[in-house]
C-alpha cells in the first residue's frame, strides 16, 4: 500500500481510519483487557469480630502445590505447579510440560495473632483463617483529688 499516492487520491483519511477499526489489535478479543492478568487468581476477604476470613479461588491446585508465609506483617501466598506427560506408541513419544504458578500478598494489621492461622484447600477454593488479637481495654479516666 503506497501512502502517497492514496493522499494524491483523497483517500488517505478513510485509508487511516480503516486500518485503525479494522485491525484486530483495536477491537479483536483482547481490547478490553485492561491489564488483568488472567493468572492471578481472585480473593475475597472479609472481617468479624474474631477473625479475617481470606478466601482464594485456585482450581487445579493440589494443597501441597501451596505455600504460605507471613513475615513481617506481610502475608503471602503463593502455588506452582508442574505437569508432565508422556504419550507413547510404535512410532512416537510425545511429551508435553505445563506449569502454572502465582503469588499474591496482603498485609496484615498489628492487631492479629499470627501463630494461631489456619488454611484448608477444597474444591478450589483455599479459606485462611487469621484470628484477631483482644483488643485491650483503655482503663477508665480517673480523677486524682488534689489535697
Amino acid at each position: 500500500m503506497n501512502l502517497l499516492s492514496e493522499k494524491k487520491n483523497g483517500d488517505f483519511f478513510p485509508t487511516l481510519l480503516s486500518d485503525f477499526f479494522d485491525n484486530d489489535r483495536a477491537f479483536g478479543p483482547g481490547w478490553l483487557n485492561l491489564g488483568i492478568d488472567r493468572n492471578i487468581p481472585s480473593v475475597n476477604i472479609k472481617e468479624n469480630g474474631k477473625e479475617y476470613n481470606i478466601e482464594l479461588a485456585a482450581p487445579g491446585y493440589n494443597k501441597k502445590d501451596f505455600h504460605v508465609t507471613i513475615e513481617n506483617d506481610i502475608m503471602t501466598i503463593s502455588a506452582e505447579k508442574e505437569d508432565e506427560k508422556i504419550e507413547e506408541s510404535e512410532r512416537f513419544t510425545r511429551k508435553e510440560f505445563s506449569s502454572s504458578s502465582f503469588s499474591r500478598s496482603f498485609a496484615l494489621p498489628k492487631s492479629v495473632k499470627f501463630d494461631k492461622s489456619e488454611a484448608t484447600y477444597v474444591d478450589g477454593i483455599l479459606k485462611i483463617k487469621v484470628p484477631k488479637k483482644e483488643v485491650e481495654k483503655a482503663l477508665p479516666k480517673k480523677e486524682i483529688k488534689i489535697a
